[in-house]
């Protein structure tokens, strides 16, 4: 693997060190693949359970970097496990100069049939996640006197979706949650931005039905569903936007809403 020093003295742009939630699949998956090609971001990925599917994902980021590509299995909803993720970057001397908190996880149904374990699960992933990879990243942000946090939510977080109010509900925190720590944060040089994604085609939306799916796609301009990678390409013209654009919650959505 070439020195990351030596790849900095080839660039006009200093390397990167990227740490990406939920980047076994989808959105998450191509954000990883996205940065790997631009050729100047080290990648930390991590998954909450499926394993082997993140290796396969760091396999194909690997075909196309030379930069480091660490992988991680961490549930972020959980304090004890952000923390030793954390250690363990520190182990490997990897700082962590942009985080994307794009872990998430959804769940269709009436909101008087849903377990509080099942609500609780969902907002510590969806809500709580971004909490706690913030409170680690954030002080070596500070030290390094810049720095970007980019959120991946939903435009359910402002418009509501019926059968959805736990996943509504979390997106909807995760944008109050940006706009705020975007203030909090900008006298450190630290942007803090989200993407309101709408109709993405990924594994979490193939519950639809393709009469739901059509009658979805009637109520968007675009006539389209989004894909993963144009998620990442938004996401790459983020990360090097000028410092001056933060707290934005950017619309992503086919003109949808």
């Amino acid at each position: 693997m070439t020195d990351s020093k030596t790849i900095n003295a080839n660039l006009t742009h200093p390397v990167r060190n990227v740490l990406i939630t939920g980047a076994s699949r989808g959105i998450g998956q191509a954000l990883a693949l996205a940065f790997a090609k631009e050729g100047r971001y080290g990648l930390a990925l991590t998954c909450g359970h499926d394993y082997p599917a993140l290796e396969e994902t760091a396999a194909l980021c690997r075909q196309n970097t030379k930069l480091p590509c660490h992988t991680f299995q961490c549930d972020c909803g959980s304090a004890e496990e952000t923390e030793t993720l954390f250690r363990q970057l520190e182990q490997r001397r990897f700082p962590i100069h942009i985080l994307i908190n794009n872990a998430g996880i959804s769940r269709i149904g009436l909101i008087q049939d849903m377990e509080p374990d099942e609500w609780n699960r969902l907002l510590n992933t969806n809500l709580s996640g971004a909490f706690l990879t913030c409170r680690q990243v954030i002080p070596q942000m500070l030290r390094n006197g810049f720095g970007t946090i980019l959120n991946i939510s939903s435009v359910w977080g402002t418009a509501g979706a019926s059968c959805e109010a736990a996943y509504s509900a979390s997106k909807g925190g995760l944008n109050a949650f940006t706009r705020s720590l975007a203030k909090e944060l900008a006298p450190g040089n630290i942007q803090v931005n989200a993407i309101a994604c709408g109709l993405i085609d990924t594994q979490m939306n193939r519950f639809l039905s393709s009469e739901e799916r059509d009658a979805l796609l009637t109520e968007i301009p675009a006539g389209r569903m989004g894909t993963p990678e144009e998620v990442a390409e938004l996401a790459l013209l983020l990360v090097k936007a000028p410092a001056y654009l933060t707290g934005q919650i950017i619309g992503l959505d086919g003109g949808w809403q």
